[in-house]
């Protein structure tokens, strides 16, 4: 089975005349977790804003399934690195969008009950979220994103700043996530977490898709020394 066919055609991004992303090509389909990897500033955040339609690209074109990715976003669910939190219970921070999209009642139910189910937060549905833990924020913007099941969910490093035991369940959330029909895009720095959830890695350095490759063939015998150096802590 493959995923929405994610497509980057002679992409370039700038600012101030310069260069922030690209030229890029870029092509998937696989389903499953595809992990983002790269030094800091080297374009990780900036090419899933540009995938989700956030951000047009100054050249070049960015579809998914041959449609504009700024045409589409409604087919997509976004993980910021700091999602804002309402000022409501769990429940109601991760309906509000089914409230937004007018969503008939009954089966908004039913779609809010799935979400924080795949965000293992069914029990803390009428807890306020101001009191919930940061781990448990990141598995409310999880269930937030995943309520209109979309398509593909987009991450951008969801685990930055968590303890081992908030990161493990946030893990544990995505593969259940992943191992339905939704595809995952997520950018991280930490290689112990790209071992543990990636079926294949896009490595970025400077903007540039350096390294395209199934996770184990790229963690264990990378083709690029710019990501060999990455793996041993040089980069």
């Amino acid at each position: 089975m493959s995923a929405p066919h994610l497509r980057f055609d002679n992409v370039e991004i700038s600012a101030n005349g310069e260069a922030l992303l690209g030229p890029l090509n870029l092509s998937v389909t696989s389903p499953g977790i595809t992990v983002i990897m790269g030094p800091n500033g080297a374009g990780k955040s900036l090419l899933l804003s540009a995938a989700h339609g956030l951000i047009d690209p100054s050249f070049g074109t960015i579809t998914w399934d041959g449609v504009a990715a700024h045409t589409n976003r409604a087919a997509r669910g976004f993980v910021f690195q700091t999602t804002p939190i309402l000022r409501r219970s769990v429940a109601g921070n991760v309906v509000f969008p089914l409230i937004a999209q007018n969503i008939p009642r009954p089966k908004r139910r039913q779609l809010l009950e799935n979400a924080l189910e795949a965000a293992r937060l069914t029990d803390a549905a009428h807890k306020p979220a101001a009191a919930l833990s940061g781990g448990e924020r990141k598995r409310l913007a999880l269930a937030r994103a995943m309520v209109c099941e979309p398509k593909v969910l987009l991450l951008d490093e969801p685990a930055a700043n968590l303890d081992p035991a908030s990161t493990f369940e946030l893990e544990q959330s995505l593969r259940n996530i992943s191992g339905g029909s939704t595809k995952i895009y997520l950018s991280t720095h930490d290689i112990a977490q790209a071992r543990r959830l990636a079926d294949d890695i896009l490595f970025i350095d400077h903007g540039q898709l350096v390294e395209q490759s199934q996770a184990p063939e790229f963690l264990n015998a990378p083709a690029t020394k710019a990501a060999a150096n990455y793996l041993k802590g040089i980069l």
